[in-house]
Formats: C-alpha cells, structure tokens, sequence
C-alpha cells in the first residue's frame, strides 16, 4: 500500500493547517474537527497519518521557499559542498533575521500537534494494540523532531502540552530546556516506539526500523556506545533491511529493501504540500548542471542529464577526491562529467565532446548529483514528484561500525566494525579494509552519505565541524572566483529566530547572533 487513507489525509491537512486564531471564530469547524480527530479511532488514525505530511513539508519542501533553503543548508554547508548561488551557508544571510525559519517554526508546529494526539490518546475506545501503534508513530516522531531541534539549536524549548480552545491563550514561561530532561523525553519516546511497532509497515509509514536507527543516533550523541551498537545490531540482525544493487539505491523505485523510510509524493493526489501528494520538489534540479547551456551547443536536454536543472550547489572537489577509480558509486550516484555530443544537429552527434568545448562556468558545467535524479521527470520541468529517501540501510551499517568501533576502545581491529564498513566496501567494488579508524570512516561516510543531510550533525557531534568545513567547503561560479567560505565557531548552532526570541521575550539568542 503506497498512499495512505488520502481524501482523509487530504482533509486532516486542511485542518492542521488552520491557525489557532482562525479555528476560534465563530464560523470554524473546531467542535467537528476536534470532535472527529480527538474523540473517534479513525479521526485520530487521520490525525497521526496527517503528522507525516507534515513531516514531508518539514524535510523535503515543495518549490522554492525558505524551507528549501533551509533543507539545502545541511545537504550543503559541510566538507563536501560547493555552494554557487541561490543561497549562501555561513554567508551574509546566516544571521538572527535572516537565517529561514523553517528549522525551528516547523518541527514545534508538528510536536504541538503530537503533545494534542498524546494527550488525547487514552481517551478514545479502541483496540490497545490499534492505541498503542498510533502512539508509537507519534511518539517517535515527536522524539525525532526534538533530536534534531537539540542538535541543531543546543538550546531549545521542551513543551510536552499541547495547544487546544482552552489553553490558547494562557501565559508561558520561556526557558531554555535543561539538556538531560530533553534527552529524557527523547528516549522515552523512542523506547516507547521501539516496543510498539512492527517491523514489516506500509511505504510511507514509520516502523520499528526508523524508532530503532533514531534511538542508536541519538545514544551516540550521549556517547553511549553500546547502546548504539545495541540498537543497531538489531535493525541487522533483523533481516527486514539489506543492500540493494548499487543502481537500485537511488533509482526509480526508492522504496526498497535498503530505505528505512521514504517520503512519498503522488502527482495525481498533489499540486501543492497542503495537498495529500504534496508539491513537486526540486531537489533533483538543485544540484545538477545545465549543460544544454554550454556555449557549443552540442548538448542538448535530455532524462539521461538530468533535464531542466538549476545548478545552485555541487559536490565539491575534496569528495571527488576520495573516490577510486573503480568506485561503482561514481555512475550510480553522480552524473558523468565525460560527456558525448547529443543534439542531433551536429555532425559530431554521438562523439565525445571535445576539451575545448568545456566551458567553465559551474552552472554550464560541473560534477553533479545524481542522488534525487527522476527518469519520470519532464525535461522541460525542474519540478519532481519522485518519492524521496530520507533514512536507509547503509547510514545503518555505517553508524553499526563507529558504535562497535568506540565501545571496543577504538580498536582498529573489530571485527564488527570491519564487517559492517566492508559491506559498504564490497557493494561499492571496492578493496576491502583491514583496520579501522576514524579518518577511515569519515572517508567512507563521505563517499556513501554524501548530500544525504547527515554530514552536517555528524561533523558537529565529532566536534570537526568548523576545522572541517573551513578546509573544504567553497563558495563560487567557476574556477576563477571560487575560494573559502570561512565558518565561525559559534555557528556550529543556528541562530534561533529573531521574530520567535521578540514573540518569546524571555528566551536567550545563541552566542554570537
């Protein structure tokens, strides 16, 4: 089952969506909505189901907005990113006012919205397993969100109650969340989803899988090793997940035995976000050139290059770098940088295209992603509806190996760690290692993760964030004027929205802004 339940998708959305002020008036739908969503099994069913959508706005937006920006922000501003235009990581715009808000707006809309599902929960007449279910994927949802708020931010707000007709408008105290009780409540939640949730669920659908891969990230940012490795094993040893071929990873079907989990999207049922299907995004334009802009004119547009692209950011020269030649990883993941004459107006067509005719202008032509490309895509069209992975098995396998490695002391030689690394090693047709060490699996991090919005956190929670980036990350159009986008040390934490500190009136601003 692909999409769930969408004409009540497609309504519940209509109603999250509605602004507290606006469900206060008189001609709301509040009593029926409430009525349906807080007090029935089916309307709380639609209500869990709709957090998703949500969570797809939160993480993969539609279009060209802030939340784009913001998204693109940690696919980008790390080791592996060159940044051309459009938007601008640790540049003027990384500033209180000016940094999108979506990061900190967006995920305390979705956790109000689960604090009023938990909150309510115990009161519907339903099966336990049905209740327990539905609390567990709103659960670990909510455990998420606040994993990446504390992760981004460092100090955050932890709110657990949820905003309802009655307490609207009562008075709040803003304070900083003392780490450990948000930790606390991450945990919580997430061992609460760990025992509720299946393993085999419905695309588009968290399972035991994601509670279990979030749980083992979230106890190696409090160093807790054998948790970690715990966690990770299981999803392992479980068998539900396994590599797929190579060219299946990010092919035309990404729900596959490696995705964890995968936001879906549907033409038919979408246009826009607030739609069930969601909008069409532009993630597989984002980081791809236009080479039918070459000055030769030799190339033309075509699905196999990608089609309509925008050309803002690029994989960068140090991730090209650590790639073997035989690196199957080279075809699958990203677009090939030797290219062949294909407008068939040219006596030349069909040859490869020559030296000279290489322009260099990264927009016209650079090393580009292959990751989100959509074989289903208009070539005329920069906009995609393609289903989109956010969690799978190799981030799984990868993150089994730094766990076993540190609770072993580091020791070069584990086995696990090797056995885990190696599978990674092996799909890829590449030589397999024999010790471990943690330039080792930054490496191979780099060279399977990359653009997969892990660099960023990982980077910070090894405390190599700045040093890192400020070694390779550039900003620039072509060879010419493209340098060193120098990071500072407090942006290793984004600023907290000016608008939300005036709103707030007592919460601190993050050093530094």
């Amino acid at each position: 089952m692909k999409k769930i339940n969408i004409i009540i998708l497609a309504f519940v959305l209509v109603f999250i969506h509605t602004s507290c002020e606006d469900f206060l008036k008189e001609e709301s739908l509040d009593e029926i909505s409430e009525d349906y969503l807080y007090t029935t099994e089916d309307g709380l069913q639609a209500a869990v189901y709709a957090l998703y959508n949500y969570m797809r706005i939160n993480n993969f937006p539609e279009g060209y907005s802030d939340g784009l920006k913001a998204n693109a922000f940690f696919m980008v501003g790390t080791d592996l990113g060159l940044c051309r235009t459009w938007h601008d990581p640790y540049g003027s715009t990384f500033t209180a006012s000016a940094f999108p808000d979506d990061k900190w707006t967006v995920p305390y809309q979705i956790i109000d919205r689960c604090n009023v599902i938990i909150d309510n929960t115990d009161d519907i007449e339903m099966d336990d397993d049905t209740r327990n279910g539905l609390l567990a994927q709103t659960r670990v949802i909510r455990g998420e969100l606040y994993f990446d708020l504390i992760r981004m931010f460092d100090n955050i707000l932890l709110d657990t109650i949820g905003t309802t007709t009655e307490n609207a408008f009562d008075s709040i105290s803003y304070e900083v969340a003392d780490e450990d009780e948000v930790y606390d409540l991450i945990t919580s939640d997430l061992d609460f989803a760990i025992e509720h949730l299946d393993w085999d669920v419905a695309d588009g659908i968290y399972g035991q899988g994601v509670a279990r891969h979030i749980r083992g990230k979230v106890a190696m940012w409090q160093s807790d090793w054998n948790e970690a490795a715990e966690q990770f094993d299981a999803i392992v040893d479980h068998g539900t997940y396994q590599l797929v071929d190579i060219d299946e990873v990010f092919g035309d079907e990404p729900n596959n035995a490696e995705a964890l989990y995968v936001y879906q999207r549907d033409e038919d049922t979408g246009g826009d976000d607030a739609d069930a299907g969601g909008g069409g995004t532009v993630y597989s334009s984002f980081f791809n050139n236009r080479l039918y802009e070459m000055n030769s004119g030799e190339i033309v547009r075509s699905v196999e290059n990608g089609g309509q692209s925008l050309g803002w950011s690029f994989p960068n020269d140090y991730l090209y770098s650590l790639y073997e030649d035989d690196d199957l990883r080279m075809d699958a993941y990203y677009y090939p940088l030797d290219l062949y004459v294909n407008n068939p107006d040219k006596d030349n067509y069909g040859d490869a295209l020559p030296d000279a005719s290489y322009d260099d202008n990264y927009r016209h032509y650079h090393w580009s992603l292959k990751k989100f490309h959509d074989s289903n895509k208009e070539t005329t069209n920069d906009k995609s509806y393609k289903d989109l992975t956010y969690y799978r098995f190799a981030e799984t396998l990868l993150l089994g190996a730094e766990a076993h490695w540190r609770a072993d002391g580091e020791n070069a030689a584990n086995a696990t760690a090797l056995e885990y690394i190696n599978r990674i090693r092996s799909r890829a047709g590449v030589e397999l290692f024999t010790s471990f060490d943690q330039e080792t699996y930054l490496e191979e991090s780099a060279r399977e993760l990359a653009f997969e919005r892990n660099r960023w956190f990982l980077l910070k929670r090894l405390g190599l964030l700045v040093e890192r980036q400020n070694m390779y990350y550039y900003y620039g159009s072509n060879s010419a004027n493209v340098e060193l986008r120098p990071m500072e040390e407090y942006m290793v934490r984004l600023p907290i929205p000016q608008s939300e500190i005036e709103s707030m009136g007592t919460f601190p601003q993050n050093d530094g802004y």
